[in-house]
């Protein structure tokens, strides 16, 4: 398998970086991690990097090819949650670490997403932003009801709230786990937290790469201009990005 990768974590303007960004890789598959630990609760950048190990550490425990991509995703998300919850049982409900994800393994010539709250996944094609993961927040789903734009999302009053995340309650978070999309040669796949594509428009997203620039040069420029437009509030703006090339 011959892909490109990078990943990269920018702290922004906050005091601690609660993100975790990683890029996993064997001879027969990659995977594209990106955590993001919630700044409201306990322990955020515990629970990120808590989150991190325990999906790196089931990829090198499991033989690539995987033989059932969206099972493995599916069970990993839930071992991620779990040891989130183990990490909070002493602490209060509301004040329990907790973190969003996304995950994109790459194998056998196709992609297979999975995530959980506002981390999201792109898949981009010919210099232009061919999919994407929709967002469990509140936002989305006015957005998906038509209630307000994509324009008015960044100034909503409502745009940090999640839906669902790891951690916090016993019970499994809803999760979206999709079926492998089949690449071509030169599509980029991106995994980034909110911090970095809150402060870019889906067309600055798709320059990513273009010019055969390298991935982590590329990385790098879109992280500061997100940390830029975010400014002088701006969070955690992280990603790890592969380019599949055969």
């Amino acid at each position: 398998m011959q892909v490109e990768s990078a990943e990269l974590s920018l702290i922004g303007d906050r005091e601690e970086n609660q993100d975790r960004v990683a890029v996993a890789k064997s001879p027969n598959a990659a995977l594209l991690i990106a955590v993001d630990g919630m700044g409201g609760h306990a322990d955020g950048a515990k629970a990120a990097a808590v989150a991190t190990e325990t999906v790196a550490t089931a990829f090198r425990r499991t033989s690539q090819p995987i033989f059932d991509p969206q099972g493995f995703l599916h069970l990993t998300i839930g071992r991620a949650h779990s040891n989130l919850v183990e990490l909070g049982n002493e602490l209060r409900v509301e004040a329990r670490p907790r973190a969003t994800c996304a995950l994109c393994l790459v194998q056998d010539g196709a992609a297979y997403f999975a995530h959980v709250g506002d981390s999201r996944i792109y898949h981009l094609r010919q210099y232009q932003v061919f999919d994407r993961t929709r967002d469990h927040s509140h936002v989305e789903l006015l957005l998906q009801e038509g209630l307000i734009t994509e324009e008015e999302i960044s100034d909503h009053p409502m745009r940090n709230f999640v839906e669902c995340c790891l951690g916090g309650n016993l019970a499994l978070p809803g999760m979206s786990v999709r079926s492998g999309r089949r690449l071509q040669p030169g599509d980029l796949l991106l995994v980034c937290t909110d911090g970095f594509w809150s402060g870019l428009e889906d067309a600055d997203v798709a320059t990513l790469g273009a010019s055969n620039e390298p991935v982590a040069k590329g990385l790098r420029r879109l992280a500061e201009q997100a940390v830029r437009a975010n400014g002088p509030y701006s969070d955690n703006a992280s990603a790890a990005a592969l380019r599949w090339l055969s």
